[in-house]
């Protein structure tokens, strides 16, 4: 048995380089493992089902929100404390002909806590719903009726504020 002296360096061998390659390939495969697995965990990147179709009907969209514009009513959605609230007005005065609102409440990334919620008329252009949600931004795709019929739809992008749980 041949003895190494304390002076003499040690040597890099082939299996030392095996061990870097594996090492470095393997950092780089397993990040790309954890990447891939979170990336299809979370948000599909889908907007609408079919763009052109969507595309087709954007002038409708337009004509119907200069509408809704054009009629004066206004709503205003505040959301905390356990409940929605959601409050119509016509040129300053309450909304006293809708009699359903209905909002459908959206993660801008995430789906599934997603949620369809009618709220319930408390007064002339008030609505409220009993319902949390989490901290963190939101969509609101609101619409009232009146006699079942569309009469105003507005879309609301709003911060909940809290602690993150």
């Amino acid at each position: 048995m041949i003895s190494r002296q304390h002076n003499e360096p040690r040597r890099f061998t082939g299996w030392h380089m095996v061990a870097v390659t594996a090492l470095f390939f393997g950092t780089i495969i397993s990040v790309n493992l954890v990447m891939a697995w979170n990336a299809s965990r979370s948000w599909s990147g889908l907007v609408v089902e079919n763009a052109y179709v969507a595309s087709q009907q954007f002038n409708d969209k337009m004509a119907e929100t200069r509408a809704f514009a054009a009629s004066g009513i206004k709503g205003e959605l505040t959301a905390g404390h356990g409940a929605i609230h959601y409050a119509l007005t016509r040129k300053g005065e309450p909304e006293r002909t809708i009699d359903t609102v209905v909002a459908v409440l959206k993660r801008p990334v995430e789906e599934h806590e997603d949620m369809h919620v009618e709220l319930v008329r408390m007064g002339d252009g008030v609505f409220v719903a009993e319902q949390s949600l989490k901290p963190g931004q939101w969509v609101a795709d609101v619409t009232a009726l009146a006699g079942g019929a569309l009469v105003y739809r507005q879309a609301i992008r709003f911060i909940v504020s809290g602690e993150v749980r």
